[in-house]
């Protein structure tokens, strides 16, 4: 099989594997605020309490994630769909697009998201395209009247009527 077939296939199978969608916050050496739409994060400890995201070598704003020693996941709400795509636009102002303050801890951080997870990088391994960064949470926020966002063959957007099912 040729790597473009299997890279396809991968992308495929990828895409089909359902997901919550995040936008990662940071800031640049110059204190400016960055952000992406990352769907590549996961929980990895309990004891100590940490999670990991994995970004692009091509992203513009890498050094500011790898080098910056902390950043913030927000899981998005489900009706946070624009911002989903504003934060994965190139060429935008990202954060003139939605409502954020900066945290005690430093971090921009995204109003009405249904949680945020702010965290100070614990270790950044590179793997392959990617370099995957780990992080030990410091601080969390919960909104419990919100759902979060899912990502599904490529299309993302609240969790469908009727998915919940009583126990």
């Amino acid at each position: 099989m040729e790597k473009a077939e299997q890279q396809n296939l991968f992308k495929e199978v990828m895409g089909n594997y359902p997901t919550g969608v995040t936008v990662v916050t940071g800031v640049a050496e110059d204190g400016t605020p960055v952000g992406l739409t990352v769907n590549s994060f996961a929980s990895v400890s309990l004891d100590p309490l940490m999670v990991l995201w994995s970004i692009d070598h091509k992203v513009s704003t890498i050094k500011a994630f790898t080098e910056g020693g902390k950043f913030a996941v927000h899981v998005l709400a489900g009706e946070q769909q624009e911002l989903c795509k504003t934060f994965a636009s190139k060429g935008v102002d990202r954060f003139s697009t939605c409502k954020w303050e900066m945290s005690e801890g430093g971090l921009p951080i995204i109003e009405e998201a249904f949680g945020v997870l702010e965290c100070e990088t614990f270790k950044a391994v590179e793997a392959g395209d990617h370099t995957i960064l780990i992080g030990n949470v410091t601080n969390i926020h919960l909104d419990k009247e919100k759902d979060p966002m899912l990502y599904h063959r490529r299309f993302f957007g609240p969790i469908p009527a009727g998915f919940y099912t009583e126990k």
